[in-house]
């Protein structure tokens, strides 16, 4: 297992480095119409880069991360509500945000398909979804995701139209964006 207390002040101190201008600006553009107040989850949130750069972006909304490892969450602002918890449980009621953010964390829950899940449940109709990670048909995406193998790491990695099927599955519409080795799925809950 990845020893994630421990590296947190790493994760830190060059986590925004993760997230290149091109992924900054899909982020940006997305939380442009949330309505002022919106409420978002960042699921896996570790040291809340996803969180500290869509503050950046618009002071108004509200922040909840959620993330299993305490130390991780050590490093959120005072602002942003923390819950411990795995993506498969979420202390968060249903229905109730506008937008959920997993930034590079999808690979680590433990069963994807009760994530994907509680994200549902805990999205608004027509709330937006933002996820982030590494692409494991690319040469990169693989090395990463056999380096996390080695670890014992869930090493849940999934082509963009591999989870982006899954995601519609659950009733997301989505669009895939491209960035070299990674991707971001934007989606959007149906509504009923």
């Amino acid at each position: 297992m990845i020893p994630f207390g421990a590296l947190a002040p790493l994760f830190h101190r060059f986590g925004e480095r993760i997230y290149g201008e091109e992924i900054k600006g899909l982020l940006r553009v997305l939380i442009e119409d949330l309505p002022e107040g919106a409420h978002l989850a960042d699921i896996g949130a570790g040291t809340c880069v996803l969180s500290h750069l869509t503050q950046r972006y618009r002071d108004d909304l509200t922040l909840t991360a959620i993330d299993p490892c305490e130390k991780m969450l050590y490093y959120c602002h005072d602002d942003i509500t923390t819950h411990i918890a795995g993506a498969e449980a979420i202390p968060l009621e249903a229905t109730s945000y506008d937008m959920v953010l997993v930034g590079e964390a999808l690979h680590h829950f433990r069963d994807v398909d009760a994530a994907l899940d509680e994200i549902d449940r805990i999205l608004k109709p027509g709330g937006k979804l933002f996820l982030y990670d590494f692409d494991p048909t690319h040469f990169k995406g693989k090395m990463i995701a056999l380096f996390e193998k080695l670890m014992g790491e869930p090493a849940h990695f999934f082509a963009p139209e591999e989870i982006a099927k899954k995601l519609e599955g659950f009733g997301f519409a989505c669009e895939i964006k491209t960035a070299s080795w990674r991707y971001v799925i934007e989606a959007k809950k149906v509504e009923a």
